[in-house]
């Protein structure tokens, strides 16, 4: 059943009424910005990994934020945590915090569009003719959204690939016309490096112009003009295909409408926590991503991490990944709505341009941990590519988004939050 209008000082014990009120309840401990007049920004998977660091940062930025989630891969108690974090920062700057709605809801659910019809206000225009009237047209209060709801797992969407498309895709194109209708037009997409298929086993960093999905002009790095052609090759999934379809439909969205601002970014490997150790990776289902896996090593909830594939062709025989902080991913995701770009539709990576093996990485958060992780040797897993790592060029000049946070410290916040117990068991 879908729920609305969880306020800031809510708590997971609260009723949740089965209609809103009138106005949203925005309270906080330290302050919050009450004004009716906010202008939001849609945060859809709010709750999840990347949604809950997203959400923070926003209101760090000084946006105030709707959340929806269905809290199918995530938990209540994040908001509390996403509320608390926030409203420290602000009680440090002695300022009022923006404000913090959560909805509990499925973004495919009907009720959309009754929660967008609750952030649109009428607007009265008088017209000058001989008898005076009134005209009226409604206006958003949201004014940005970030769609992080897709399903995520690669082997899963081998396994279940109608659930991935129905989900990721289905669902994407109903929500785009649902905010067209409303006249919100400034959407940024939770894209993935899976896109690039086995191009990223070119040897070199991606750049953006490697998957495009109309022809694009760039500047080689001799300084010559090359037109890249829309070509995909060899991606490994459901779940990269999933991927692949949404951003190529964005595109032809922001063609037919040159009024669209659409910045799909694609992710290399988020790892790490937020510094305060409340904010973490914690998935309902079994984890698949590697440092949640290695978490539940560290912890005694698996016996052994299993490294897939020893004879790629890298520095040690394991996969190289291009792992970038979460805090530095959020804080992507601002920039990208804060752009000034000409083009309807615009894609970023968000990587550290620097590859690191799955050893490697094992052996960051041994360190962090001071304990040894328990290895055991497998083949390699199907869906996988022997190498991927970002050219974040682009994102830095355009975006002015750099990674701040290195390998090892994204281990140290991991190992923070672990052993302050933050996790669900």
């Amino acid at each position: 059943m879908d729920q609305f209008w969880r306020s800031e000082a809510s708590s997971p014990s609260d009723s949740v009424p089965s209609s809103p009120p009138t106005t949203p309840d925005s309270r906080s401990e330290y302050g919050v910005d009450h004004s009716l007049n906010s202008e939001f920004i849609l945060v859809i998977g709010g709750l999840g990994f990347i949604g809950s660091h997203t959400s923070l940062e926003l209101l760090k930025a000084g946006k105030s934020v709707i959340i929806v989630d269905d809290l199918s891969n995530s938990y209540e108690s994040v908001f509390t945590r996403i509320q608390t974090l926030a409203a420290k920062h602000y009680h440090g700057n002695r300022q009022k915090m923006p404000a913090l709605h959560f909805h509990k809801l499925d973004y495919r659910s009907p009720s959309m569009e009754f929660l967008l019809e609750s952030y649109s206000e009428w607007n009265t225009l008088t017209s000058v003719s001989l008898t005076p009237s009134t005209a009226q047209s409604k206006t958003s209060k949201i004014k940005g959204v970030i769609h992080f709801a897709a399903y995520k797992s690669v082997s899963d969407s081998i396994a279940s690939p109608i659930a991935y498309y129905r989900n990721n895709v289905c669902g994407l194109v109903d929500l785009v016309e649902l905010l067209g209708k409303h006249n919100i037009r400034n959407f940024v997409f939770s894209s993935s490096a899976t896109v690039y298929g086995t191009k990223a086993d070119l040897g070199r960093p991606l750049r953006e112009e490697d998957l495009v999905h109309h022809p694009e002009t760039y500047t080689d790095g001799e300084g010559s003009p090359v037109t890249a052609e829309p070509v995909v090759a060899g991606l490994q999934s459901p779940y990269a295909r999933s991927k692949y379809f949404c951003e190529a439909i964005l595109a032809d969205i922001a063609h037919a409408d040159p009024a669209w601002r659409i910045v799909a970014l694609r992710y290399f490997n988020p790892i790490g926590c937020d510094a305060s150790g409340l904010l973490g990776e914690d998935p309902k289902g079994t984890p698949t991503n590697l440092f949640p896996v290695i978490t539940q090593v560290l912890t005694g909830a698996r016996e052994q991490l299993d490294v897939f594939g020893t004879d790629w062709q890298t520095r040690d025989g394991t996969a190289v990944r291009d792992f970038v902080h979460v805090s530095d991913v959020a804080r992507g995701h601002v920039s990208a709505l804060a752009s000034k770009h000409d083009d309807a539709f615009r894609t970023f990576n968000l990587g550290s341009g620097t590859g690191t093996t799955v050893i490697e990485a094992v052996r960051s958060l041994e360190a962090a941990a001071a304990q040894p992780i328990p290895v055991s040797w497998a083949g390699r897993r199907a869906g996988d590519v022997g190498s991927c790592v970002a050219s974040n060029e682009r994102a830095f000049k355009e975006l002015g988004w750099t990674t701040k946070e290195s390998i090892p410290q994204c281990a140290r916040d991991l190992w923070n939050y672990v052993s302050k117990g933050r996790a669900h068991s």
